[in-house]
């Protein structure tokens, strides 16, 4: 009998594979609602699938499997230094991904922890709602809380000058750290 459980378990962690392969993000809930178990199988599922180095990756949408590194386009990227206040969030997140460019994380430095880094994976208002009301929803924290608003962010956009555009609206709105 734990046999045919353990291979149940193996074919449903193949089955999320294939899923997330095809149209990640897909939440937890998703995924238990299709494979007929908890959500917390599949936080089990997707801990044993990460720990097989399979490049998946928890994001405020839900679970997005990475493709491998140099199967996508080239990207221009960098990162910025931001501060503001909590409530200033969203206004920041939209002015960036208004200029084409999408906000891959955020970075923070915590006193006995050292960098934190959290995938934001924003490149649409839409996207950027979604994220704003989860946040709201769950009564989460922003990162950036932890360092009195400053924090950093990886950008990327397919080409420099969308970059560039994008720092200079986050300067005129006071949100860049330049100095």
């Amino acid at each position: 009998m734990t046999e045919s459980l353990k291979r149940s378990g193996t074919d449903r962690r193949e089955q999320l594979l294939l899923w997330l392969k095809s149209e990640s993000p897909l939440t937890g809930s998703e995924l238990a609602r299709r494979s007929s178990v908890s959500r917390q199988v599949i936080v089990q599922d997707i801990s044993l699938l990460k720990a097989s180095q399979e490049p998946i990756l928890a994001t405020s949408q839900g679970y997005i499997y990475m493709e491998p590194a140099g199967q996508t386009a080239p990207l221009a990227s960098r990162i910025i230094v931001c501060k503001h206040r909590p409530e200033q969030t969203e206004e920041e997140l939209k002015l960036i991904v208004d200029y084409g460019v999408s906000v891959q994380d955020v970075i923070v430095e915590h006193p006995v922890y050292g960098d934190l880094t959290a995938p934001i994976r924003v490149g649409t208002r839409k996207e950027v709602d979604d994220f704003i009301r989860k946040i709201s929803s769950t009564q989460a924290t922003y990162l950036s809380q932890l360092t009195g608003g400053i924090h950093l962010h990886t950008l990327n956009a397919s080409d420099e000058n969308k970059i560039n555009d994008a720092c200079a609206a986050l300067e005129q709105a006071g949100f860049l750290m330049t100095d």
